[in-house]
């Protein structure tokens, strides 16, 4: 039986999507490891970047990028690491997965944005449409009250950020060895935590940068699945995909997270009708996409 051949872009789909399944367990890990947001990333960065420096050619490949690139990567990585500051930030105010990861899902909107000013791309409306749909299922996601709101404020800051090194990332990963950047973008994000160690203890002391006994198996299984694993395959990705391509499918993150947070942390308490609407709606957005982009290719053809 003959069977077709998976083209790099099939592959790159495969790829991001396994991505976004391990990145939707981050939030849930999140919640129960109990150290505090900074603590709980500068420890997460650390264990990636262990497990990614084993990797054959990961630091063969860092040979080949040059200065430009490499400083390019590096305030990268310290996006990143602010982005998940924020992420986990945000968990830990509102004491509340689900919340974040709806907030999250207004990546796609930031990127539809940033992407043509980034990219030098062609401004296309039927993201911004789309991603505005995105925004009308997160309504109807987050039916939470005032005790919320600073949660809601800072999971959006953590969103923009996402949309913000996705997009670079989009721009400058080219033909680079996609481990040997992840590499130097993990690696600078704990750096700078590190560096700036003294201030952070100065203005938001964290209750303990060790992690207790029962920590460890959630942050080695964070650093390594959901993370080097993970951020390998999502940067991988963007040699096939648009950055609004990934962002948009990462609007599956929460609802993977959200599903597992009601089954591992009964939040469904916090959730009602609102949400499976919210939910559809996000979905309706993800699939809508690719469907769209073959009718306007087709057309153009047509058109030719």
């Amino acid at each position: 039986m003959l069977t077709t051949p998976i083209n790099n872009r099939q592959k790159a789909y495969l790829q991001l999507h396994l991505a976004v399944l391990l990145f939707g367990i981050t939030a849930i890990l999140g919640k129960v490891i109990t150290l505090d947001s900074i603590a709980l990333v500068w420890n997460r960065l650390w264990i990636a970047v262990l497990a990614l420096i084993f990797i054959p050619g990961a630091l063969r490949g860092l040979k080949t990028i040059n200065t430009p690139s490499l400083l390019r990567f590096i305030g990268i990585g310290i996006i990143v690491a602010l982005h998940w500051i924020t992420f986990y930030g945000s968990i830990k105010l509102g004491n509340n997965a689900s919340v974040t990861l709806a907030c999250l899902a207004t990546t796609s909107l930031f990127t539809s944005i940033l992407e043509p000013i980034i990219t030098k791309s062609k401004f296309k409306l039927v993201e911004l449409l789309l991603g505005i749909i995105v925004v009308i299922g997160i309504l109807f996601l987050t039916g939470v009250g005032e005790s919320f709101y600073m949660a809601i404020l800072v999971g959006l800051v953590s969103a923009f950020l996402a949309a913000l090194f996705s997009t670079l990332n989009k721009k400058y990963i080219g033909s680079q060895n996609s481990i040997s950047v992840s590499v130097i973008e993990l690696f600078s994000g704990f750096l700078f935590i590190s560096v700036m160690m003294p201030l952070i203890n100065s203005f938001l002391p964290q209750n303990s940068w060790i992690p207790t006994s029962n920590d460890w198996i959630y942050l080695i299984i964070l650093g390594v699945f959901c993370t080097s694993v993970a951020y390998v395959l999502a940067l991988n990705s963007l040699k096939e995909l648009s950055a609004f391509i990934a962002t948009l499918s990462v609007n599956l993150e929460p609802v993977y997270g959200i599903i597992l947070a009601v089954w591992l942390l009964n939040e469904d308490q916090d959730l009602n009708l609102d949400f499976y609407v919210g939910t559809a709606i996000i979905l309706l957005a993800v699939v809508l996409h690719p469907i769209i982009t073959k009718y306007q290719k087709k057309r153009k053809q047509l058109n030719s």
